[in-house]
């Protein structure tokens, strides 16, 4: 008697303690109706502003593409039945429409029910290469675009496992493709193979220190996997289908063709592979081949880099950034490290920018060095480029104007700028295409062209500026005056005429293109996709701005419910604050506002604004900066500023009388919701929070997290300070935790959501998790979305609004 009391006593025990195992729920109607919308088409234009391609695909994945087969090694996610990635986003038709004329033509001849995507342009634009994903592996296919017939050009043999395995040759006529080897192994199936021993790491003393990575290879049968996975043949491929042998089997991770069309650069990788880093970080060997495939020279050969020297800005030793340059036939561009790749190091020159003529028999021409990290250049012609460089503990960016056929001319600093400081953003140099079809820089009479977002104090107002090489003044073309509306500048299409690419939106009005003359002011529509969310366009919203405790000036989207009266605020509504952690180094830009009311109001899964419907008001995007000035990093005060910016959001709202100061909850994704557990840790300011994908306990990302350059060693007090994790027992307001339980982000495991709920659970507080089957980071299939926004709805109205 006493043994079955006990035991029933175990399971009465066991169900109360054992999480729930629902079946999906779906949202209230109001949330429903905004969350089923049906998506408008992405467009993508040619560069001669001819054809536009319209690629449609549906709203959200579905739970059986998510369940597709998978094997997760070396960094990477895989379909081993398709060969490509298991997270790809498929586009399920295509219609082209000459931008002259009104209404799209549907590509005929497309397989049925197609799964595109890798999709290309031949260099003439004649024609548009995409795969399409069977059953059993992908496809080439083939548009023509005058007539917009689509036609298949190979069975289902492309290996898609290292991306695009599709690139033009420059005849138009031929395309080099990434086959399965025809010897292909067999995939060994790690549950029915017995280990042949031991799998055994060390360590060679050295310091190694490196972020906590995902689905990384842990075993020689993993190797083997990823071996057979990722090798791949590379073969011509004519139009009619027909198959020339271009390179024998390699893993072959990324293959680009010079301007010209002479030349192609081959970068494959390498054994001993690593269990620590993944595959971007394995040895790899770049060689430039002759359009026979002959050899012409070895460029470059990356070891094995397992070793991360300490600081955010560090990078590897040898050549990096290696691409062809756009201004020459056959030339390729490559920066070096001077510092060995180590920030701590008090070097003169960080960085040292070189350019190498094809066939590469002469050495190597220095062009430039750079006080800073190297940051990308901006080829012109041979007389002018612009190169870039800044240094992230500092915040600063530099821009150079140089001569590449005279490396002794010294280079001229353009900019000198706190690239957080959007005000004070010159813009970014036009470029057009040349002869190669390469984006270089717009030069017109002797000038250059900046292209702006236009944000101020008093709102935005995108520009242009033309930029003077000689005298390097700048002189106003055109500024957005919109008032109603946001206008995106986009690209200079003639500059004589002033005609100029914007996009064009509102609150109400979905995205559209127009073709804006900047001299005439006239506007010509060129699409024109209808709003799908047409059920909140008479929500109130506006852009409101506040202060900090410290006088940080601070900013966040204000959205109020349909209807309610702004005059009397007799009604005082729950409040919904969403937002995400950013880093500062002077609290001048921290204060600054990129927020414009008049961008279109897109309710994605990921925001707060659904509940707009249902009587709540929402501050979205709500400022949260962590500055840290000087020598003083960010996050030795990361707790009292994120207190800070939380109270000075509610009292900013509550100011203006809309809200019940002491119903107010506070939700975030990823950093955000870490944000969020400590706001509920450390304040009492909340009645509640959603915490969705986030990381909770900093030892387990030892080694840096989000902008953190210290490791957990350094400055344990910060990590464990700002770990929700070692703080449970401070935690009693309601929490909902949110997370994937195939998270692919660094840092946030699904296991920290797991583990925080435990600690949280044991400790008494109110809190309930809630994992999403086969989600990644961000959360794609249509039944966890909609049963997400059940679970948020249920949780507010039970914790915030009731």
């Amino acid at each position: 008697m006493k043994k079955a009391l006990l035991l029933l006593l175990f399971v009465s025990c066991f169900k109360l303690s054992a999480q729930e195992n629902l079946t999906y729920q779906k949202p209230s109607v109001e949330i429903l109706a905004l969350a089923d919308y049906e998506r408008a088409p992405s467009v993508r234009m040619d560069t001669k502003k001819e054809y536009m391609l319209f690629m449609y695909r549906n709203t959200y994945k579905t739970l059986d593409e998510l369940s597709q087969d998978e094997m997760r090694l070396g960094g990477l996610r895989i379909n081993p039945t398709t060969n490509i990635s298991s997270s790809v986003t498929y586009i399920n038709n295509l219609k082209v429409r000459k931008i002259a004329d009104k209404t799209e033509t549907q590509v005929t001849g497309l397989p049925a029910n197609p799964k595109i995507t890798n999709i290309s342009w031949s260099p003439n634009e004649k024609k548009i290469s995409f795969t399409n994903t069977t059953a059993t592996g992908v496809e080439l296919w083939v548009i023509d675009v005058a007539t917009a017939t689509a036609s298949r050009i190979t069975d289902a043999i492309l290996n898609a496992n290292l991306g695009n395995p599709i690139s033009w040759m420059k005849d138009n006529e031929t395309l080099l493709v990434k086959t399965l080897p025809k010897n292909r192994p067999a995939l060994i199936d790690v549950k029915k193979d017995l280990p042949t021993g031991p799998t055994v790491s060390t360590s060679d003393g050295k310091v190694s220190q490196n972020r906590t990575y995902q689905d990384l290879l842990k075993n020689p049968t993993d190797e083997a996997n990823f071996v057979s996975l990722v090798t791949s043949e590379l073969y011509k491929v004519s139009l009619s289908g027909k198959m020339e042998l271009f390179k024998k089997a390699d893993i072959y991770a990324g293959e680009d063709f010079s301007p010209d069309g002479n030349y192609l650069m081959i970068t494959t990788i390498h054994k001993p592979f690593s269990y620590i880093v993944p595959l971007s970080r394995f040895p790899q060997k770049t060689v430039v081949y002759d359009l026979n495939g002959k050899e012409v020279k070895v460029v470059n050969e990356v070891p094995l880099t397992e070793v991360q020297a300490k600081g955010f800005s560090s990078t590897r030793k040898g050549k990096r950034s290696m691409n062809w340059r756009a201004d020459k036939p056959s030339s390729l561009q490559y920066v070096v490290a001077l510092d060995e790749g180590d920030q701590a190091n008090q070097v003169e020159y960080r960085d040292e920018l070189f350019s190498w003529d094809a066939p590469f028999a002469a050495n190597p021409t220095s062009l430039l060095k750079t006080k800073q990290r190297y940051g990308g250049v901006t080829w012109g012609n041979e007389n002018l480029a612009v190169a870039y460089d800044s240094w992230y503990d500092t915040r600063n960016m530099k821009a150079y104007m140089f001569n590449p056929s005279n490396p002794a001319e010294k280079a001229t600093v353009m900019m000198d700028r706190n690239y957080q400081d959007i005000y004070s953003d010159p813009g970014n140099f036009e470029t057009k295409r040349n002869q190669y079809n390469r984006n270089v820089l717009a030069i017109e009479n002797g000038n250059m062209y900046l292209m702006g977002d236009g944000f101020t104090k008093e709102g935005q107002f995108p520009f242009i500026d033309e930029f003077n090489i000689k005298s390097m003044k700048t002189k106003r073309l055109y500024t957005s005056k919109l008032n109603d509306k946001k206008e995106d500048l986009l690209s200079i299409e003639d500059f004589k005429k002033g005609e100029v690419l914007v996009q064009i939106q509102s609150k109400n009005d979905y995205p559209n293109y127009y073709f804006r003359n900047i001299k005439s002011g006239k506007l010509t529509p060129i699409t024109n996709f209808k709003n799908p969310f047409e059920s909140i366009k008479n929500v109130y919203k506006e852009v409101i701005k506040y202060k900090r405790n410290d006088g940080v000036e601070l900013s966040g989207t204000l959205y109020l419910p349909a209807g309610y009266d702004r005059v009397k605020k007799s009604e005082k509504l729950p409040l919904l604050i969403w937002a995400y952690p950013e880093e500062f180094k002077d609290k001048n830009s921290a204060g600054q506002s990129n927020k414009n009311p008049n961008e279109f109001t897109f309710p994605y899964y990921g925001s707060f604004v659904y509940w707009v419907t249902k009587g709540y008001a929402v501050l979205d995007d709500a400022s949260f900066p962590i500055i840290g000035e000087g020598t003083t990093e960010p996050n030795d005060t990361f707790i009292p500023q994120l207190v800070a910016n939380g109270e000075a959001a509610i009292n900013a709202v509550n100011a203006l009388g809309y809200i019940n100061p002491k119903k107010v909850a506070v939700g975030g994704h990823s950093y955000g919701a870490f944000m969020t557990a400590n706001l509920l840790t450390h304040s009492n300011l909340f009645a509640c929070g959603i915490a969705r994908s986030g990381a909770y306990n900093r030892t387990l990302t030892p080694f840096g997290f989000q902008s953190e350059q210290r490791n957990y060693w350094d400055v344990p007090n910060v990590y464990n300070t700002m770990s929700p994790f070692m703080n449970a027992d401070k935690m009693k307001t309601p929490l909902l935790l949110v997370h994937g339980d195939a998270d692919n982000n660094p840092g946030t495991f699904t296991l920290q959501s797991e583990r925080y709920f435990q600690a949280l659970k044991n400790l008494g507080a109110p809190v309930r998790l809630v994992l999403l089957p086969k989600e990644s980071h961000g959360y794609a299939a249509k039944d966890n979305i909609l049963h997400l926004l059940w679970e948020q709805d249920q949780f507010l109205e039970k914790y915030l609004k009731n």
